[in-house]
């Protein structure tokens, strides 16, 4: 595939990725040979049991760590090409993230940390878009709660308020509903397909929750760090 020519729809691609580290027993591959290309709008559940390579995958495509081996483009950026503060500011610009920990910051209302990332890039607003954002999700009245005041489910909705928070092309989600239980992860599954609808936002989402795997339009299922099936699901 010669990204020079790709289509112009294609908005994360990767090519040969590899991901190798040392271990005390000698190198280690993770991933391997990993070819893909996500098209904008598009829902993508990277599925696999624990340990073949999705974290790692993800990481890589959204330029949070750097591949062994071979090249990811991320909206028209080949990140291998960018240091850290290019790949910082490319991620800046056009990625969310929502993460299986939440990883808000606990010293911070809900208000303040959506409107981090709105802070962050100057935005003069920042208050009244972050507000809109929470109230969004459902959390109008929660604005002024410190994290340890709000459940595990609210917690995941300031965290899907934050990640929508600078309108990205891209949000990445990794085991979005592992810490929480089934009726919570579902109404969380809900809203994130809702605003992927609402935003056309592109989605790529690590799951090992069939149920969520099953509302993506695409399935990349890794095995032992390879791509064993790449299919649609009915």
């Amino acid at each position: 595939m010669n990204m020079a020519h790709a289509q112009h729809n294609t908005i994360i691609a990767a090519q040969g990725l590899g991901k190798r580290v040392d271990t005390a027993a000698g190198p280690l591959d993770i991933l391997a040979d990993i070819d893909l290309a996500v098209d904008a709008g598009e829902t993508v559940a990277i599925a696999g049991v624990s340990g073949s390579g999705k974290s790692t995958l993800l990481g890589l495509l959204a330029g949070l760590d750097l591949p062994s081996a071979g090249d990811v483009w991320l909206a028209g950026q080949r990140l291998n090409a960018l240091d850290e503060d290019g790949r910082a500011r490319v991620r800046g610009q056009q990625v969310g993230f929502v993460f299986q920990s939440f990883q808000l910051l606990p010293s911070l209302t809900a208000l303040e940390n959506v409107m981090l990332p709105l802070e962050l890039a100057g935005e003069a607003d920042a208050r009244k878009l972050a507000a809109q954002r929470l109230e969004r999700v459902g959390l109008a009245t929660r604005l002024d709660h410190y994290p340890k005041q709000l459940s595990g489910g609210e917690q995941q909705r300031v965290a899907i308020a934050r990640a929508y928070a600078m309108q990205p092309a891209i949000l990445f989600a990794d085991e979005p509903t592992g810490n929480l239980d089934n009726a919570t992860g579902k109404r969380i599954i809900d809203l994130l397909f809702e605003l992927n609808r609402e935003h056309r936002t592109t989605l790529v989402l690590v799951t090992h929750d069939e149920k969520l795997a099953s509302r993506c339009t695409r399935r990349i299922q890794l095995e032992g760090g390879r791509i064993a099936a790449a299919a649609t699901p009915a």
